[in-house]
């Protein structure tokens, strides 16, 4: 019997030993290749912003007060003198436009766009318009930083938002003075770009890092077999072409950007949001150890109305005067104590659990951060 179950255990012991490091490997942290794409744009290949003003007409009673905004009257006039309509001088003060809305319009540019391409625009009102709900934009050009006329826009204004009112109460949702427009420009110049005559192209890091210039370098030079990859700074990655992908430089450029790159650890980093005290982790944080107290201050003043009223037959007045309390109550403070290489979430946990605001934790994790036992950076929005 007991030879049976030793030839058994003999039979399944290799089984059990490679599910276990099987196991072991899928529980072990794995590094996460990214593309290229995703970690660095080509220099030179980037969105250009328009603006432009114009006017937003049909809208029901509902526009700028052209007493408060005079531009939006100065605008409706212009527009209709280049329409070939010219109003007597004396009736410009009798004009009431309550139908029109002066707006801003922008939108991007984006790379490489071609003329007769549609743009998606957002409309803004820029006067004391109630609503744009229901109107429509009039023909407005829209430029860049340069000056110059890179598409038009006109279309109607969809507003998501929306509004109720009765005997003097009303009701909004969402945003009433703002809308967008799909399609509602359209592209009538063009960006020139020369990336097809460059015999270096450079590629940029979205987030500046020595370690994953030197990998992405690293990761190019491997793909072609060849050093065509130097990495300038932390930022800037210069990659020559040679002369056979100067022919087709598309598929060059997407052979570079479907690269498959590990990047490297990032910084650890708390952002905190002091408004509604939310508190995010790049990545395990871990902190040296030290005593955290916590306590909680209340301060309490309170206002009574007292009248002193003399009697029936008194010469006295009526007197009203206020009576003030203040209070002052002290919680007892609460120690917590954290040894060495407990994580952020820990601490968090445990000031939560001492009933610790918000405004606490901000305090209480920048003096944590002065003491030299957060290392991590602290970032307050």
């Amino acid at each position: 019997m007991h030879l049976f179950l030793y030839s058994q255990l003999q039979r399944l012991l290799p089984a059990f030993v490679l599910a276990l490091g099987l196991s072991c490997a899928a529980l072990s942290p794995i590094a996460q290749a990214e593309r290229l794409k995703d970690l660095a744009d080509f220099q030179g290949v980037r969105n250009n912003q328009l603006i432009g003003y114009g006017l937003v007409v049909g809208l029901d009673g509902t526009g700028d007060q052209t007493t408060q905004t005079p531009f939006t009257l100065q605008s409706t006039l212009t527009m209709l003198q280049s329409l070939g309509i010219i109003l007597p001088p004396g009736s410009f003060t009798q004009i009431q436009l309550k139908n029109v809305a002066a707006v801003i319009v922008t939108a991007n540019l984006p790379p490489f766009a071609q003329v007769g391409q549609s743009l998606d625009v957002t409309v803004s009102a820029m006067g004391n318009a109630k609503t744009l709900r229901g109107g429509t934009l009039l023909m407005s050009p829209l430029k860049g930083a340069d000056g110059v006329v890179y598409a038009m826009a006109q279309g109607n204004v969809v507003i998501g938002g929306a509004s109720a009112s009765a005997n003097g109460s009303s009701a909004t949702v969402n945003q009433l003075n703002a809308g967008r427009i799909s399609a509602g420009a359209t592209v009538e110049r063009v960006v020139p770009y020369d990336l097809a005559q460059n015999a270096f192209i450079n590629l940029q890091l979205k987030t500046s890092d020595f370690s994953n210039a030197s990998m992405i370098s690293a990761a190019i030079n491997k793909k072609f077999n060849k050093t065509i990859a130097f990495a300038q700074d932390s930022r800037v990655i210069n990659v020559r072409a040679t002369d056979a992908e100067q022919g087709d430089r598309v598929k060059f450029l997407a052979a570079l950007e479907s690269i498959d790159v590990t990047p490297a650890k990032g910084v650890a980093k708390v952002i905190l949001n002091a408004r509604t005290g939310s508190i995010v982790l790049n990545q395990s944080v871990q902190l040296e150890e030290c005593a955290v107290a916590h306590g909680n201050l209340t301060v309490v003043i309170s206002t009574t109305p007292v009248v002193s009223q003399p009697n029936a037959f008194a010469s006295g007045r009526t007197v009203e005067t206020a009576v003030s309390q203040v209070s002052l109550n002290q919680a007892p403070g609460n120690v917590i104590q954290l040894a060495p290489g407990a994580s952020l979430s820990d601490v968090v946990r445990g000031l939560n659990a001492v009933g610790a605001t918000p405004q606490d934790l901000v305090a209480i994790l920048q003096a944590i951060k002065a003491a030299g036992s957060l290392h991590a950076e602290l970032e307050i929005i």
